[in-house]
């Protein structure tokens, strides 16, 4: 049986203020949780629903490791990484589902 591919992403607020960091085996499923508030939580109490950078891997145990790197960074060095794929910090969901 083929291992799952994991998903590291990055949500955020309306006003961009606060940063999530998560991983996930289905992404298109898990920020529709986080929109939708069925995700109990960081998420929910700080309102992140906006997907706003993804990595894609070919197994979970990589998507966990990327997940651990990231989150011990600084926010500088997060949105660095969001910049340079999103400059505009526009929502991806649309452009997943």
């Amino acid at each position: 049986m083929a291992e799952k591919k994991g998903y590291v992403y990055i949500l955020t607020n309306t006003k961009n203020t606060v940063l999530y960091t998560g991983v996930t085996s289905n992404l298109v499923k898990r920020v529709y949780e986080h929109k939708n508030k069925k995700v109990s939580g960081f998420t929910e109490k700080y309102n992140l629903h906006k997907l706003i950078y993804y990595e894609i891997f070919e197994d979970m145990v990589n998507a966990i490791t990327r997940e651990k790197q990231i989150k011990g960074w600084l926010r500088s060095k997060k949105i660095a990484l969001i910049e340079q794929v999103n400059s505009n910090w526009n929502d991806l969901y649309l452009s997943i589902v």
